[in-house]
C-alpha cells in the first residue's frame, strides 16, 4: 500500500512545491516552485531524495501531518519547534516518524517559510512537468487544507540517509540583498538606485508568493507614460506609480507593465522570500559582470 500523508492542520498557508516548471514563460505560465529553493533542496538531500522531489512549503508553520507508514522526514527553512510522534525533534536533520505518527510544527522563531521533505517525495500528479502549486495561475494541486491526503512517492529516492545534521542556509534577521541596475532604471530619476539602497524597506502584509511588497522611500520616475508589457525575471524590483517597490518571487507573472529599476541577484532571492511582514531588508547595488550569476554582481537571472 502506498504511504499517505494526512494533513491534520495546514497552518496559515501550505502548498506542495518542487523546483518549479521552467520553460513555459512564453505560454504565460510562471515558473513557480519553492520560494526558498536552497531550503527545499537541503531537505530532500537529508532524506536521500533527488533535489527535484516535491515537499511541503509552510508559511508561518502551525502544521500537523499524520503519516500512515513509518517515514523519514526533514524540516528546513525558517526554524520552528518540531515534534515527531509526541517527542521533540530538530530541524535540518533526518527525523523518523513511526506508522500513524504525527509531525507537528510550531511558529518559526524567524523567517517565514518552512519546508518538509519526506523520503520518496510527494507523489501528486505533475502538471507541465512539475508538482508545484502556482498561486497566481492556479496550476498544480490546490493549497493544502485540513483533511487533505497526499501520496508519498517512490521514485525520488537516490541515496541512503547518511547525514545526522546539516548546517542550515543563513537566515539573517535584517538581510542585505544585492541588486543589479536596470533594465529600466532610466525611467527613474538618476538618484533612484541610490535611494533604493540608502535606507531599509519594510516588508508589508500584502506580500505573498507572487512578490514581496515593500514600504519605504518612494522611487521617483522621470517618465509618466505607459511601459509595454515585457518579460520579468525572478527578483525583478518592479515599481508601480506609487513608487513603492515590489520584489518578484516564485509565482511572479512572466510579463509586467511597470518599469523595473533593478533585479535582485538570484542567490539572494531566498532571503527576500524568507522575510516576514514587518521585517526590514536593505539593498546593496552591485555592478554587472558576465558569467558570475551567483556571485556579487552576477547578472544571470531565472525567469
Amino acid at each position: 500500500m502506498t504511504a499517505v500523508v494526512e494533513v491534520l492542520a495546514p497552518g496559515p498557508y501550505a502548498t506542495v512545491q518542487d523546483l518549479g516548471r521552467p520553460g513555459y514563460a512564453h505560454l504565460g505560465v510562471p515558473r513557480s516552485g519553492a520560494a526558498d529553493r536552497p531550503s527545499l533542496r537541503l531537505a530532500n538531500r537529508l532524506v536521500g531524495n533527488a533535489e527535484t522531489a516535491a515537499g511541503i512549503e509552510l508559511t508561518l508553520g502551525g502544521a500537523a501531518l499524520r503519516f500512515t507508514a513509518g517515514t523519514w522526514v526533514a524540516v528546513t527553512g525558517a526554524p520552528c519547534p518540531v515534534e515527531a510522534a509526541g517527542r521533540p525533534a530538530g530541524t535540518d536533520a533526518p527525523v523518523w516518524v513511526p506508522p500513524g505518527g504525527v509531525l507537528r510544527l510550531g511558529v518559526p522563531r524567524r523567517g517565514l517559510r518552512t519546508y518538509v521533505a519526506m523520503r520518496g517525495g510527494i507523489g501528486v500528479e505533475r502538471v507541465l512537468g512539475s508538482r508545484s502549486t502556482d498561486s497566481l495561475s492556479g496550476i498544480g494541486p490546490p493549497p493544502l487544507r485540513a483533511g487533505a491526503t497526499l501520496p508519498v512517492g517512490a521514485g525520488a529516492v537516490t541515496a541512503a540517509i547518511i547525514a545526522d545534521f546539516a548546517a542550515p542556509p543563513p537566515l539573517p534577521r535584517h538581510p542585505v540583498v544585492r541588486v543589479l541596475p536596470g533594465p529600466r532604471d532610466d525611467w527613474f530619476v538618476p538618484e533612484a538606485l541610490a535611494a533604493l539602497c540608502a535606507a531599509a524597506y519594510e516588508v508589508t502584509a500584502d506580500s505573498n508568493r507572487v512578490g514581496a511588497r515593500l514600504r519605504g522611500a518612494p522611487l521617483e520616475r522621470v517618465r509618466s507614460d505607459e511601459l509595454a508589457s515585457e518579460g520579468m525575471p525572478l527578483g525583478a524590483v518592479q515599481v508601480p506609480p506609487g513608487g513603492q517597490p515590489i520584489v518578484f518571487l516564485a509565482d511572479h507573472p512572466p510579463t509586467g507593465g511597470y518599469p523595473v529599476v533593478g533585479v535582485v541577484a538570484a542567490a539572494d532571492v531566498p532571503l527576500v522570500a524568507q522575510a516576514r511582514p514587518g521585517d526590514l531588508l536593505r539593498f546593496r547595488l552591485v555592478a554587472r559582470h558576465r558569467g558570475t550569476a551567483d556571485r556579487p554582481g552576477g547578472a544571470r537571472q531565472e525567469a
